[in-house]
């Protein structure tokens, strides 16, 4: 039996692509860009494991370390720590900053699952005969 996918892991600049972007077709990943010197990035990131763990590999907790790998920050234009952006099918489909209760982020991570699902079928829809305008 395979082992099952990790629910969180470490993203540098070199991996982001097939880590996150690439991964992001298979399942939502939530990137958390921060730092070790930030507060919130302290309160957050724990309540963030625990939640990625809890949800059992429904979605991917991609940790970036943002004094290490600044380019991933700029090219997302991140403005503050901790900020969190959900990836789905490829594309950022919604984020936010700072720490957030754990009911926010239980709301955030439904809404990022209930998306990836929708946008999924929503696909398979357009790719079959029927859905694509056929008989």
């Amino acid at each position: 039996m395979p082992s099952p996918a990790p629910a969180i892991i470490d993203v540098t600049e070199d991996d982001f692509e097939a880590a996150v972007v690439a991964a992001s077709h298979v399942r939502p990943v939530l990137v958390d860009i921060g730092a070790d010197w930030c507060g919130p990035c302290r309160v957050l990131g724990p309540r963030l494991h625990a939640l990625a763990q809890a949800r059992g590999g429904e979605f991917l907790l991609a940790n970036v370390d943002a004094d290490e790998n600044m380019r991933i920050a700029g090219r997302h234009k991140v403005r503050g720590f901790p900020t969190v952006i959900a990836y789905s099918h490829g594309v950022e489909i919604d984020r936010f900053h700072s720490a957030q209760t754990d009911g926010f982020l239980r709301r955030f991570v439904d809404d990022v699952l209930r998306r990836h699902a929708e946008h999924g079928h929503a696909a398979l829809l357009m790719s079959s005969p029927a859905g694509a305008g056929g008989t």
